[in-house]
């Protein structure tokens, strides 16, 4: 099923997009590519990308419910649950969103993984004559690219920059308030921030350049969906934060 319904769909308009396209470049196939599979999945992603950034904007007021209830958990929790409805956010969105979304990530990661002689080919594809792996003339995308590993781990490091709260602040150690969970919530923060766009960096630097052209571009795709949305979110007038 994995083949069927997403693998070679992916793998076949790769192949239609190669023969359509100028100069049979390859580069500019898994641009358009990724780009399609983007714009495809915009509905989905675009209600998780604003449910992220409306429970970043309100995490201040998230924080304080917590330090006011802090002895009180269920208290806690249901006072958070009543500022995410009175925000219009459902933060299990997120969540459902990218199960949908993960096996097409995946398919689509796998296609540029494989390479063009990875899948079989519909009758009406046919594969182009010729191939160019040589994307602006300088760079080989059929070989390894540290340059496009460097952006891929940089463009990965703003986009999670964005997408993720805030750090929270670190507390002294002679406050009675400092708690073993706030510490373990900080450094996993600090870790999935910077240590996931050096996982990508060695992971893009260690495989062929086209893979790492596909992080990029749906980094960069990604980046400027969160800027939108981040605006549209300012832009609202949430109740807890007028008040």
């Amino acid at each position: 099923m994995f083949n069927t319904f997403l693998y070679e769909p992916l793998y076949n308009t790769l192949i239609f997009l190669v023969g359509i396209l100028p100069g049979h470049s390859v580069g500019l196939a898994v641009i358009v590519l990724t780009i399609i599979v983007k714009l495809l999945l915009l509905p989905l992603t675009h209600k998780s990308v604003k449910s992220q950034a409306m429970m970043k904007k309100i995490e201040p007021e998230a924080q304080r419910i917590r330090e006011k209830h802090k002895n009180n958990k269920q208290e806690q929790a249901q006072k958070i649950m009543d500022l995410y409805k009175e925000n219009g956010i459902n933060p299990f969105s997120s969540c459902l969103l990218m199960f949908i979304q993960l096996p097409i990530i995946i398919a689509l990661y796998w296609v540029f993984y494989k390479g063009l002689n990875g899948g079989v080919l519909y009758s009406f594809v046919q594969y182009p004559e010729s191939v160019n792996m040589i994307f602006l003339g300088i760079f080989d995308l059929a070989g390894k690219s540290i340059i496009f590993a460097f952006l891929a781990g940089l463009t990965q490091f703003f986009q999670m920059k964005l997408s993720m709260p805030d750090l929270p602040k670190t507390k002294t150690l002679s406050s009675k308030e400092a708690s073993f969970k706030d510490e373990l919530a900080r450094n996993m923060s600090v870790q999935m921030r910077y240590m996931m766009p050096v996982m990508i960096f060695f992971i893009a630097w260690g495989v062929s350049a086209v893979v790492a052209l596909y992080w990029v571009v749906s980094n960069t795709f990604s980046i400027v969906q969160e800027l939108i949305v981040k605006r549209e979110a300012d832009q609202i007038a949430h109740p807890t934060l007028t008040k």
